[in-house]
């Protein structure tokens, strides 16, 4: 690596402090990833809101002349109450005054099915607790009328593989939490290296740097070594306070390597429109729509990165990731050999 490859990279990196938005970016993510352990409870609780179980009991009230059937399906939830009432009228007029927190009318029929009515409350979070309740209420409720009335089907169906007892706060922090931390430093690099070489030919000062003397490919490298050696900086950086949180992510090496790659398709990517547009609104607006697209696209591969990212911090590798892992690798490889070559005939005077 040449001296004035380095050069450029220290000027780029020294003028992102300058940056309100990329610095204000970085530290939103230093604070999710510092604070993550209680941040996560949160955010799961929005995530997934019957993750909060144990949190907040729900008092239901039954009534309706399928009761018998309903009320020890209610009863036997961890986070449910239920109280019976003899009428509809009972039933609604308790709710209103406060004493329960909803309301399932269960009407049966001459066939055997159970129609149910649920009255909630509405307009804030508490409504979303109880909602969650009275759902998993029903769908017990399904599942032991199905059981009961299963000697009317002519064929069985398929047998219901066990509900898995998985903890949602492991879920969203190495499925959500880490994928983000990992690749939002690849996305920041990509659109800071796009804007900052086609302000450069916007405004006219990449023919003054290459008085220096530097040649155009060195100033691009110098650029494009900048924004790529940060994002696995940042990302080393967050997993370290992710494991003081007690979030360890094993294998870090190749999800840093995974993160370097992704970064040098986005910077290489975000260069060579800069090179194309020649001004920053241009080249901003394609980067931000061709980024997202291409990385919407990647979820649809068997093995996409939020996928991959995520097998690799638990453990849980496989020959799918560590082919990805290095695909990955190949295509920022290809990607910056585009860029470079693009730069040859590139001619800014």
């Amino acid at each position: 690596m040449s001296e004035n490859r380095l050069t450029v990279a220290k000027r780029e990196l020294g003028s992102l402090r300058s940056e309100k938005t990329i610095v204000l970016a970085l530290l939103i993510q230093l604070f999710i990833a510092a604070f993550s352990s209680f941040l996560v409870v949160g955010l799961v609780s929005l995530y997934d809101p019957g993750a909060t179980q144990g949190s907040y009991t729900v008092d239901v009230g039954v009534a309706g002349n399928a009761s018998d059937e309903l009320v020890p399906v209610v009863a036997t939830g961890d986070n449910r109450a239920v109280t019976r009432f003899e009428s509809r009228d009972a039933a609604t007029q308790a709710f209103e005054n406060g004493r329960i927190d909803a309301v399932l009318i269960a009407t049966g029929s001459p066939n055997g099915r159970i129609s149910v009515e649920a009255i909630a409350p509405e307009g804030d979070f508490r409504t979303t607790l109880i909602v969650v309740q009275l759902k998993d209420a029903l769908a017990d409720l399904e599942r032991d009328r199905r059981g009961e009335l299963s000697h009317r089907l002519e064929r069985q169906p398929l047998p219901v593989p066990s509900k898995a007892d998985a903890n949602p706060y492991f879920g969203f922090t190495y499925t959500i939490l880490v994928p983000l931390l990992a690749f939002l430093p690849a996305f920041i690099s990509g659109s800071v290296a796009s804007d900052s070489l086609a302000e450069e030919l916007e405004r006219g000062t990449l023919e003054l740097l290459r008085v220096a003397p530097l040649s155009l490919a060195e100033i691009v490298d110098g650029k494009a070594l900048a924004m790529v050696a940060i994002a696995p900086a940042q990302a080393a950086l967050w997993f370290g306070f992710l494991t003081l949180n007690g979030t360890p992510v094993a294998n870090p090496l190749q999800v840093l390597l995974v993160v370097a790659a992704v970064t040098a398709v986005l910077v290489g990517g975000g260069a060579l429109l800069a090179l194309w547009a020649g001004r920053r609104r241009e080249a901003q607006l394609v980067y931000s729509f061709g980024a997202l697209a291409l990385f919407g696209a990647s979820t649809l591969l068997p093995v996409n990165p939020p996928n991959a990212v995520a097998k690799l911090a638990i453990g849980s590798s496989t020959t799918g990731t560590t082919l990805f892992v290095a695909g990955s690798a190949i295509a920022g490889i290809l990607v910056y050999g585009a860029l470079r070559a693009a730069v040859g005939r590139v001619d800014v005077s």
